[in-house]
């Protein structure tokens, strides 16, 4: 567990207020409106994140990549980026449309905590000389959409959506692992704690009343996954 998950907890509280349950009071439609802009704002401009935690990778010493390597570790780094940028839209779309205020703010946490991935993930791009994608507004706006259709169809649904969801993303992160060169040891220690995270999400997600979601759901999302992976890995 992070020695500041006492920032985390308060930082979560506050992010909360935009669901108007942080200090009693009611926020307006336009004020929501306004929060998610903010947050879509955050999570696509680089540079606009900061960690509660620090990365895992600075307990490692950069080794010696040569130019193919690099440029394999940014494309696989890059891809995991827009994976965090997708789930904070996800979560954001889904908190928009939750029912319960607990499904929401349960929502809102894990966006927050979803934050320290892509400030690693973004941190360990500029080490490698490279950028995050170009098309992360897009992929934002598309999950965005996504993540409320799910919270409109009902919260066992829309936690099941996270369930679904993090399994998959466990399951690229685990490939990319084993693609790694061995010598990058700060990119493994990045995806070792990302995996320990997203596992832990989808477990509560799951332990909430996640439903099990249809196979043709399941069948979409991995296709739409692969979209994205083979097109953010260049660009």
């Amino acid at each position: 567990m992070p020695d500041n998950l006492e920032h985390s907890d308060s930082f979560s509280k506050n992010r909360s207020n935009y669901g108007g349950q942080g200090d009693g009071r009611e926020i307006s439609f336009l004020d929501r409106c306004v929060s998610q802009i903010d947050q879509a704002l955050r999570t696509c401009v680089p540079g606009s994140n900061q960690a509660l935690r620090s990365s895992p990778a600075q307990s490692y010493d950069e080794e010696e990549l040569d130019s193919n390597q690099r440029r394999h570790i940014a494309g696989l780094m890059r891809i995991n980026h827009t994976g965090e940028v997708c789930a904070q839209a996800l979560y954001q779309g889904q908190a928009a449309t939750a029912k319960l205020d607990e499904v929401r703010q349960s929502m809102e946490q894990a966006a927050v905590e979803e934050t320290d991935h892509l400030a690693w993930c973004e941190e360990r791009l500029d080490q490698l000389d490279s950028r995050p994608s170009l098309f992360n507004p897009l992929w934002y706006a598309m999950s965005y959409g996504v993540g409320a259709v799910a919270g409109m169809a009902g919260d066992k649904w829309s936690l099941g959506f996270v369930a679904e969801t993090e399994e998959q993303v466990c399951e690229h992160l685990e490939e990319h692992l084993v693609q790694l060169p061995e010598n990058d040891e700060k990119s493994r220690a990045i995806l070792s704690q990302m995996i320990q995270d997203e596992k832990l999400h989808g477990e509560t997600a799951r332990n909430a009343g996640g439903a099990q979601l249809p196979q043709a759901v399941k069948h979409a999302m991995t296709a739409m996954s692969q979209v994205m992976k083979k097109t953010t890995y260049h660009i």
